[in-house]
């Protein structure tokens, strides 16, 4: 079973989680040649405060 991990920063809108996780789904499908039901994709979500970037926090650099 292929498994897709995605990390980025906190998508509040569910109906692009789903998008997300259909459009991933459908990219391994036609790579794989396997069903969708095998293809796993998990969402990291990482808050802007709990990330930095060049010493600084994302949240402070907005």
């Amino acid at each position: 079973m292929p498994y897709i991990s995605i990390e980025g920063p906190v998508i509040a809108d569910l109906d692009k989680k789903r998008e997300l996780v259909r459009d991933m789904t459908a990219a391994a499908v036609k790579c794989y040649g396997l069903p969708e039901e095998t293809i796993i994709v998990i969402i990291k979500e990482t808050a802007p405060e709990n990330v930095g970037v060049g010493g600084k926090l994302i949240k402070d650099r907005r």
